[in-house]
């Protein structure tokens, strides 16, 4: 039997139009999804759990309307979860610390969270997590096999696997092709909505201090530029040539 805990997140759906307002991106016309590296950790839970007996735990940290993403991991079979509530924005070093918290709690066996969120793509808060718990961590995880305490996992490093070996207790990180996640069917989408959902408050676990010493703030946050449409030359190589130093020098003004 194991004690599964997943972190997650709730994100944007990266196919919408973001607007950005001063410092923050407007959520209020766009839809707010599972974060998809999660859904990936998501899964790996419910397999281990399929597999070895257990429950799953999904906790989160967010604004009320993260309870949604919850919901989802529920459906895709967690068995129960956990919102620590909070308007605020925090930085990944606070929100590891919140999450930690919550997790110390509950007893667990692993901890599975997205090797990143795909709104800023930063990939601290799961080892941060780790280490607050000071517990072992493998991030980029595309394999993982469980035998007993023993745990053997395959990640991706720069295109290249890597094999590492450790033991439980153990966070990891899941990263896209360790599994493809389920698609929550009608019915377990039903369930899910009386699965226990716990709400915790900042009070609660005694971080009052920790959301005011926020480590780092957004100073800048802006649209990437567009980008500026290709060309093709015609002609022969030697004319192509010369229409790319007569662009170059008068238009790029670099020649």
């Amino acid at each position: 039997m194991m004690n599964i805990v997943v972190i997650l997140k709730q994100t944007m759906d990266l196919e919408e139009q973001v607007t950005i307002e001063g410092l923050k991106i407007d959520n209020e016309n766009v839809e707010l999804i599972l974060n998809p590296y999660d859904e990936y950790a998501v899964e790996e839970a419910v397999k281990l759990k399929e597999e070895h007996g257990g429950g799953v735990t999904a906790i989160t940290f967010g604004k009320p309307e993260a309870e949604s993403a919850l919901r989802t991991a529920l459906a895709m079979g967690a068995d129960k979860a956990i919102l620590v509530e909070q308007e605020r924005e925090l930085d990944e070093s606070s929100i590891a610390k919140i999450l930690a918290a919550a997790i110390r709690d509950n007893e667990f066996d692993i901890i599975l969270g997205g090797n990143m969120s795909v709104d800023n793509g930063a990939s601290q808060v799961g080892p941060r997590v780790a280490e607050e718990l000071d517990i072992p961590h493998i991030s980029t995880l595309t394999k993982l096999d469980i035998d007993g305490e023993n745990v053997r996992a395959e990640r991706d490093s720069e295109g290249d696997v890597e094999i590492v070996e450790s033991m439980l207790p153990i966070l990891v990180t899941a990263q896209q092709g360790l599994n493809e996640p389920r698609y929550p069917s009608l019915p377990n989408i039903m369930k899910a909505k009386k699965k226990p959902l716990e709400k915790v408050d900042i009070e609660d676990l005694g971080l009052e201090e920790v959301v005011s010493k926020v480590r780092s703030t957004v100073v800048d946050l802006y649209q990437p530029p567009k980008k500026k449409k290709g060309r093709i030359f015609a002609g022969d190589l030697r004319q192509q040539v010369q229409k790319l130093v007569r662009l170059l020098h008068e238009e790029e003004k670099v020649v």
